[in-house]
């Protein structure tokens, strides 16, 4: 099954808009989304469903037992994160504490232990022969790289027939881009004609090119700015990539998403265009096979 994975190096580029076209096109029975902190592929994907749901465990946190503890203060004094609390009783703050387990270690009379804790929900949407995978993680959690590890896990667990997954990663290079990248054919670049948007978009294929994963480039909204849309081109030629095609801005194309349609859904310009980037895109991701 070949993966493709959708980025951009930002927030607003339209990454979603493209996917959620990518996936009615494709008619794809596979795909996922990795943008764990805040999830919304779903939105516009139109399962009538409730999801499998099932609690994700991320680090241990620590809790006292108050009836063993004697109030030493070892614990507070030795936590660098300030996640010990010191009310009428020694408490510890399960969104400050890191699960780092130095509190347990310098506790003279094992108070305190490290506990699973619950740091996500992790969801499956599944008829039998479509399977959408994704994830809502718990406020204050800092394990988004592993939980979206889990996501694309669950998906490829619960496919039983597909040449293609389609994958919704996360704004930015941090650790669920990391994550979302692993094991990945192809990554398609969501880029927007904007200072920050270059900016942004350089650091993304950076960051992909370190995997030695084929990268190609499209640009949303392109005729919002010219000039920057052909700074991009002009980047993607220089770096050897392939510029697989311009979106226009489309007001159609708010419409689309605000009535849970993606916009492909309508005869639009974006639609149009979108269509025409993901031909492209099939191309390269299946060159290998036609070849």
């Amino acid at each position: 099954m070949k993966q493709l994975l959708i980025l951009s190096g930002k927030g607003g580029t339209g990454k979603t808009t493209i996917a959620s076209a990518f996936i009615k096109l494709a008619k794809a029975k596979a795909y996922a989304d990795c943008d764990v902190d805040a999830p919304n592929l779903h939105l516009i994907t139109g399962w009538n469903t409730e999801p499998q749901k099932t609690d994700y465990y991320g680090l241990p946190v620590a809790e006292n037992d108050r009836e063993l503890c004697i109030a030493c203060d070892q614990c507070r004094q030795n936590c660098r994160f300030e996640a010990i609390l010191v009310e009428e009783e020694y408490k510890v703050d399960p969104f400050a504490c890191e699960g780092c387990g130095v509190c347990a270690y310098v506790c003279p009379v094992e108070a305190v232990t490290m506990v699973p804790a619950v740091a996500g929900d992790l969801m499956l949407y599944t008829d039998g022969e479509n399977v959408f995978s994704t994830a809502q993680l718990k406020m204050g959690s800092g394990t988004s790289g592993l939980l979206v590890t889990e996501v694309k896990k669950q998906m490829r667990a619960a496919t039983v027939d597909s040449k293609l997954a389609i994958i919704d990663g996360s704004p930015g290079i941090g650790c669920p881009v990391i994550a979302s990248l692993s094991g990945v054919d192809m990554v398609l670049v969501v880029a927007e004609p904007s200072v920050s948007g270059i900016s942004d978009l350089e650091r993304i294929i950076n960051t992909a090119a370190k995997f030695g994963i084929r990268t190609a480039v499209c640009i949303n909204k392109f005729d919002t700015n010219m000039e920057k849309t052909e700074a991009i081109e002009r980047f993607c030629q220089d770096h050897g990539l392939p510029c697989i095609g311009r979106i226009p801005f489309d007001p159609e194309a708010v419409t689309a998403i605000n009535n849970g349609q993606t916009i492909v859904d309508l005869h639009c310009a974006s639609g149009k265009a979108a269509q025409e980037v993901y031909a492209k895109t099939m191309e390269l991701l299946f060159a290998e096979e036609v070849g």
